[in-house]
């Protein structure tokens, strides 16, 4: 049976990150992507030009609606913008059943801050417990954590740790700010430490990389893989995504990955 996703994020017109990559990644993964919009952006491949954030009364009405009628089987939560959307977000999925994999979002690839610092001590204190995973990367590890962005792989296990004592099952904490020719992100739970290892790939396609990933993650975890296998194949899936969009021709700063990159290699 194909798996009911939840997307709850916000959107980006340009198509390669927010609620538009997530469709695109849950749908390539196998599974059947519904959303939840928390707010319109004006961007593109060249950075954020302009947010506007929804009430966040209807972004929890949007929640409460999909799971009113409609299995869910994982959700991925994005972009949230502002305490109030998380502690609205963290109202709708109470005593909700289906596993979360949290990307906190706090800036955009080009530098635009996509989450104010007030809402990140709200999404520390109402999601990260929520959450079946949460996927940072380094920058966002360290402004959650009130600490400097870790510069080692030893002291990226030590901010998993950190962040895994505020509640989340696990973690995957991406490691492509770290210098050199690999972009090892590290998997953590209580009791499991592990590596996923993968090179560096050259290229200005990064858009939207970490919804993809997260999407992926959310999507392999309904289709029934438990956290570390859905990790390994979600960062697999993104690689040969990254690898694929040389061939596409969307916009002139950081591209997007091809998400349906197995459509073009069967063509």
């Amino acid at each position: 049976m194909t798996p009911n996703v939840l997307s709850i994020a916000g959107s980006d017109p340009s198509g390669g990150a927010g609620i538009q990559a997530d469709i695109k990644a849950i749908s390539a993964n196998g599974g059947y992507a519904m959303a939840a919009l928390t707010a319109l952006t004006v961007q593109n491949t060249q950075g954020v030009r302009a947010a506007q954030m929804l009430e966040p009364g209807f972004v929890a009405d949007q929640i409460t609606a999909v799971f009113e009628d409609i299995r869910v089987d994982a959700v991925k939560i994005g972009m949230l913008g502002t305490a109030e959307i998380v502690r609205a977000v963290a109202g709708a999925l109470a005593r909700r059943a289906a596993p979360v994999v949290l990307d906190p979002v706090m800036v955009a690839k080009g530098g635009d801050r996509l989450l104010a610092e007030a809402a990140v001590a709200a999404l520390r204190a109402e999601l990260l417990p929520k959450a079946t995973i949460v996927t940072p990367n380094l920058p966002e590890a360290a402004d959650l954590l009130g600490e400097a962005e870790a510069g080692s792989r030893e002291e990226m296990l030590a901010q998993a740790r950190q962040l895994l004592a505020l509640g989340p099952r696990a973690v995957l904490l991406k490691g492509g700010h770290l210098g050199g020719e690999a972009s090892p992100d590290l998997f953590a739970t209580g009791d499991r430490v592990h590596w996923l290892e993968g090179p560096r790939i050259a290229t200005r396609n990064t858009h939207g990389t970490g919804c993809t990933l997260s999407s992926a993650i959310a999507t392999r975890l309904a289709l029934g893989e438990e956290p570390l296998a859905a990790c390994v194949a979600a960062k697999a899936y993104v690689a040969r995504a990254i690898a694929g969009a040389g061939g596409l021709s969307v916009g002139q700063g950081h591209g997007p990955t091809d998400h349906f990159f197995m459509l073009r290699t069967q063509e």
